[in-house]
């Protein structure tokens, strides 16, 4: 069993059990100093189950509670009910979910809650597969990347989480990256401060998964939104705000070459991926100009 002689300021330890050159616990780190102490956490199996841990294990000093693998939007809106049915309107009640736990088997939940409105900040970092058991591809992995269960290249594209969030009308949702902290770390304060249900969708690529060096995941991550693979932007009283338009928007060339998920990928698949990324950010651009 783990031991701890001290321990360091701020809401998450100094002794992670992450993968080398995962960024979860820079989500963490990030997500905590802001919403404070004053946070209960729910957190389903999975990669960020190594922060709810087991008793002393647990790398997280706020209160939390780890749920099954679907549920954690629903044991979020229990405890926010419940805070609601006390009067207490300053607790903050935050989920932090893989993208398998968002947006396969844990969408219905979410879908509920967002419905709702209940008053919850949903975080759901992607790394685009079910890294902790086995790097199965998941409904969020991207149109030709190779998991173990899609050896060949995933066939489709990947669900698109913030249309899913932004068709339930919540009062707030954006998209982060771990390549941008700055960013980041504003769209969380804004969240802080806004009642109701809160969604964030943040890119956290994953090293042992992708295929790429440990010390390459904000470099990844950074060429994602540069060429559209990942859009920073926010919806907020039901308008869709961009970020800085991709300078190499549909170049997916130099992307795809740091990772070995994409070792297998074919001109034709590489400029369909193109395509779909200017696609969808041409219809972003409308939605932005309503």
């Amino acid at each position: 069993m783990l031991t701890y002689n001290t321990q360091p300021k701020g809401s998450v330890s100094q002794g992670i059990n992450t993968c080398q050159g995962c960024m979860i616990d820079v989500i963490f780190r990030n997500v905590l100093e802001i919403m404070g102490e004053d946070t209960v956490l729910v957190i389903p199996p999975g990669c960020s189950a190594q922060f709810s841990g087991c008793g002393p294990e647990a790398s997280v000093t706020v209160p939390g509670i780890q749920g099954n693998l679907e549920n954690s939007a629903a044991i979020a809106a229990g405890i926010a009910a419940g805070f609601k049915y006390q009067g207490n309107d300053h607790t903050q009640v935050v989920a932090i979910a893989g993208d398998g736990a968002t947006v396969d088997i844990g969408l219905q939940s979410l879908s509920g809650a967002m419905e709702r409105n209940d008053n919850i900040l949903y975080i759901c970092y992607d790394n685009e597969a079910y890294m902790n058991t086995g790097i199965q591809g998941s409904s969020s992995t991207p149109l030709a990347a190779s998991t173990t269960t899609t050896p060949a290249g995933k066939p489709v594209n990947s669900k698109d989480l913030m249309q899913i969030v932004m068709a339930h009308h919540v009062p707030y949702a954006a998209s982060a990256s771990i390549a941008n902290l700055p960013d980041l770390r504003k769209k969380v304060k804004k969240a802080k401060e806004i009642k109701g249900c809160r969604v964030l969708h943040i890119m956290s690529p994953c090293p042992t998964g992708w295929g790429y060096k440990m010390s390459k995941t904000v470099e990844v991550a950074r060429e994602a939104i540069q060429n559209g693979a990942w859009v920073l932007m926010e919806y907020e009283d039901g308008k869709v705000k961009l970020g800085k338009k991709p300078s190499q928007l549909g170049d997916v060339e130099k992307y795809f070459s740091m990772q070995k998920r994409f070792k297998g990928v074919t001109p034709e698949e590489k400029d369909e991926v193109g395509r779909h990324l200017i696609e969808r950010y041409e219809y972003l651009e409308k939605l932005a100009a309503l």
